[in-house]
């Protein structure tokens, strides 16, 4: 990376610029090659001209002259998995899959989420007294953003 490149000035610069536009960053990634990658979101989505507003707030942050550098300013993909607490609640709604941290993989409806974690709403089969056959029943679960390995959207066309 180019000796010396103020990455809290560019960070800052990002996120300033992301907010500005009812954004958030993701990630900031300093790549092999003097490249930097700045991967933003929003609730609405991301268009090109919010990639090129963030990406002029951190050309103008940094000094171009004194630090040579590759940036790329994208939006993270639909098909990659929440890292944020914004993703959940940019997603509230949807289909998911969570895998969580004891191996269990969980398909449902997203219906809840907050700073701490979320609720997914999965059909189950249960085994009724009397019955044949177990039968699908509704349940949500509630669980800590700590306890997933992932949750990403399920994508249905």
């Amino acid at each position: 990376m180019a000796n010396g490149l103020d990455r809290e000035a560019l960070e800052s610069a990002a996120r300033e610029a992301a907010a500005a536009h009812e954004l958030f960053v993701v990630a900031v990634n300093y790549l092999p090659d003097d490249v930097v990658e700045v991967l933003i979101d929003g609730m609405d989505g991301v268009t090109i001209d919010d990639c090129e507003a963030v990406t002029d707030a951190v050309l103008a942050a940094v000094d171009r002259d004194k630090y040579d550098f590759e940036l790329t300013v994208a939006g993270y993909g639909i098909s990659e998995p929440f890292v944020l607490p914004q993703h959940y609640e940019k997603n509230l709604g949807g289909e998911v899959e969570t895998l969580t941290a004891d191996g269990r993989k969980l398909r449902g409806v997203l219906i809840d989420a907050d700073q701490t974690g979320f609720t997914i709403e999965t059909t189950v089969k249960v085994k009724r007294e009397g019955m044949k056959r177990p039968v699908a029943e509704q349940v949500e679960q509630r669980l800590d953003y700590a306890a997933v390995k992932y949750t990403k959207n399920i994508i249905n066309f």
